[in-house]
């Protein structure tokens, strides 16, 4: 009888340790960090949000973690967007600064790590959008796609 205990107490652990293992299995979402712009741009962000399409590039959208309206995501590896992040340095705001995509201006970024990095000009919210190295040569398509739910929901102007 010494081993009935011992059964009890194995028994809530091993179950504990299964939900645990199903918990936390290879998960492949795609992680960003979410901006923390004031209110009037939050604004704006969460109605990008709403407008954002469904596919991009021909991919479905998955967003990243931490879920938020200020994120989203598409295909993998993942097509990123992220609202109401800083202005860049090198940006100036009385011009475009680089390439024009079907109305709405953008500064081209090449990381280090061969991902591209496109942020919004001339809008009051600072929309930044990444696509992977491996996913380059899709060209502008992305920005394609994201460029009328950009020009619905954040209009021309100057971020505070």
């Amino acid at each position: 009888m010494t081993c009935f205990p011992h059964r009890l107490i194995g028994l809530p652990t091993i179950a504990l340790l299964i939900t645990v293992a199903g918990c936390s299995s290879a998960d492949d979402s795609a992680r960003a960090a979410v901006p923390g712009p004031g209110t009037k741009v939050t604004k704006l962000c969460r109605n990008l949000d709403t407008e954002l399409p469904s596919k991009v590039d021909g991919q479905d959208r998955r967003d990243p973690e931490p879920a938020s309206a200020l994120t989203a995501g598409w295909g993998d590896p993942a097509i990123i967007l992220r609202c109401g992040v800083e202005r860049p340095e090198e940006m100036n705001d009385s011009e475009s600064d680089g390439v024009d995509v079907n109305g709405v201006g953008w500064l081209l970024q090449e990381q280090d790590s061969g991902d591209f990095r496109f942020i919004t000009t001339l809008r009051k919210a600072y929309v930044e959008v990444t696509i992977p190295k491996d996913r380059t040569g899709d060209g502008m398509a992305p920005l394609v796609d994201l460029a009328p739910a950009i020009k619905k929901a954040v209009p021309e102007g100057i971020a505070d």
